[in-house]
């Protein structure tokens, strides 16, 4: 028998929010980006556009500016998407971090707090 793995949903991770879309933004997600709902992410400086977070980096993405509502395909271009950037309640267990990230999740965390989204 074959076994079904199930991803994450959009907005799964959501614990709260401000009322109406008050925490969401529409984002542009950059090109080369293949992303799933959940997915930290941080706005590159000299574009504008969201890219997975990165600690690393020195782009703008080491900063974490928000969470990606749904999964986004932006593979071969750039794509619109829906990004959690304020006034949030989210489950830390459901949030999609960058391999590259992972020892620096605590810096993510922190970045996300000063945005009004606090991680349980």
């Amino acid at each position: 028998m074959t076994e079904l793995t199930e991803g994450r949903h959009a907005g799964e991770f959501i614990v709260s929010e401000a009322n109406g879309s008050r925490s969401r933004e529409a984002i542009t997600v950059l090109s080369g980006q293949d992303l799933g709902a959940g997915d930290v992410v941080g706005k590159v400086t000299a574009s504008s556009k969201y890219a997975i977070y990165n600690n690393a980096a020195s782009d703008g993405t080491e900063v974490a500016a928000g969470i990606l509502y749904a999964a986004v395909d932006a593979s071969a271009a750039d794509a619109a998407g829906v990004a959690v950037v304020r006034d949030a309640e989210v489950n830390a267990s459901e949030l999609g971090w960058n391999a590259q990230a992972q020892g620096a999740i605590d810096a993510g965390t922190t970045d996300l707090l000063a945005l009004g989204i606090i991680s349980r």
